[in-house]
């Protein structure tokens, strides 16, 4: 989507909390580099989580089926439109702002960090390499292109710092227009991460189930099936949760925890088999295949039985990562006085595992693929038919992609988070994504 030059878009400046930083806005246009940069001078010198918001018009092809949807009646669909009735009220900038649209909140990469830096990476769209998976259609990556971006301008409102329910106010005493909105940021992040997470969740069933099919493995059907059970109860507790209820026992969230950690130490125990047998190689030398696919079944085929691990190690991982944020959100709305803060703290603390396993197991693949294939044993004089040079060839081939495209680099990066906005107040939001993909 291509913005024409001369289009203004309005910016929202939102705090979690009522914070003091210089007047950094002013009252002029800004071009997206300055915007960037305004983010991180505020994300530097204000206490509280500060994150942005941009107006921009619905693209003519959006793939709704990407994000969840909230009706008009959901706390965060409300806390958004307040946040439009009142700066339209307020604000010659935004009284061009109908409330249709697509929002886009941008969470700088100090804040994204606090609620787990490895829970936000990029989703490859299913059949095009080098693709991510995103609302929006241009080729570019760019939702603004050459547009100018306005700040607006809000007045004081009432209950302006609380919890859930609180309203939108403005953070006085000559301050930055920073609008305190911590309910509307806690429930886009929570949307949004939760939504990242189940797109993750639906890749792996899709490779698992192509897997499964191939190589009819009961065992690792059961697995599977017990896992995609989950689903249903945690979608019911994430819509009770969003519309700022209470999860009870007939929901089968404890039964559906219990099968992903259970889940999650199946995985533990491969990983460590893994690494004991990657930990035994000869290092510096060449490694026989035979040896290699006894503690790696199936690693020299791309439908093997080590794949379908991995496959069940990222399900699980994905719908842990759900059922965290739901548990972060119930800690934040229980705690309304200290609704981010509390939000963050839980989040990141249940993370730590996650990121401790993804980040492993990636170190098993990185370790995996650096390996170079020996000659098959017992052949002397050494004698190959073209089938077995074929098949070499082919597993040196898949070995050394195992380390392509796995995220090393987890330094946290700016998070945006889309929400496109109809007529009547309903929304949709979008997988959280780096701010860059």
């Amino acid at each position: 989507m291509t913005h024409d030059r001369k289009e203004t878009v309005p910016v929202w400046t939102l705090a979690t909390g009522d914070v003091r930083v210089p007047s950094l806005t002013g009252d002029e246009p800004m071009t997206a580099e300055r915007l960037a940069e305004l983010r991180s001078v505020l994300a530097g010198l204000a206490e509280e989580p500060i994150a942005t918001l941009e107006v921009h018009p619905l693209p003519g092809r959006l793939d709704r089926g990407q994000g969840i949807p909230l009706d008009a009646a959901s706390p965060l669909a409300q806390h958004l439109s307040q946040l439009i009735t009142q700066s339209a009220r307020n604000s010659v900038t935004s009284a061009t702002v109908d409330g249709e649209g697509l929002y886009r909140m941008v969470i700088p990469a100090k804040v994204a960090a606090q609620f787990g830096q490895g829970v936000i990476r990029p989703m490859a769209a299913k059949g095009a390499a080098g693709c991510f998976r995103g609302a929006l259609v241009d080729s570019t990556g760019k939702i603004a292109g050459a547009a100018k971006f306005m700040p607006v301008g809000q007045a004081a409102t009432a209950g302006a710092v609380g919890g859930a329910g609180a309203t939108a106010g403005v953070a006085v005493g000559g301050t930055a227009m920073l609008t305190v909105a911590a309910p509307l940021v806690l429930m886009a992040v929570a949307v949004g991460v939760s939504a990242h997470a189940d797109g993750r969740r639906q890749q792996a069933i899709e490779h698992i189930t192509e897997l499964l099919e191939q190589l009819q493995e009961q065992e690792l059907e059961k697995e599977q099936s017990a896992l995609d059970g989950c689903r249903d109860a945690i979608d019911k507790a994430t819509a009770v949760l969003l519309d700022q209820g209470k999860p009870g026992a007939s929901l089968g969230l404890d039964s559906a925890v219990h099968a992903i950690n259970s889940a999650l130490g199946t995985a533990d125990r491969r990983l460590a088999k893994w690494q004991r047998a990657l930990d035994k190689l000869p290092e510096g030398q060449a490694v026989d295949l035979g040896t290699l696919t006894k503690s790696f079944p199936g690693i020299d085929n791309p439908g093997g039985i080590f794949q379908a691990h991995l496959e069940l190690a990222t399900l699980a991982i994905a719908l842990k990562r759900r059922v965290v944020v739901l548990q972060a959100v119930e800690h934040a709305q229980t705690h309304p006085g200290n609704l981010f803060a509390n939000f963050t703290r839980a989040l990141k603390r249940d993370q730590q595992r996650l990121e401790d396993l993804e980040s492993s197991i990636i170190g098993v693949l990185v370790r995996l693929s650096k390996l170079e294939l020996a000659r098959p044993q017992g052949l002397r004089p050494p004698v190959f038919t073209n089938a077995e040079v074929d098949r070499l060839m082919r597993a040196a081939h898949r070995i050394h992609q195992l380390g392509d495209g796995v995220v090393v680099d987890n330094r946290p990066t700016d998070v945006a988070i889309e929400i496109a906005r109809d007529e009547d107040g309903s929304v949709v939001v979008f997988p959280a994504l780096p701010a860059s993909a």
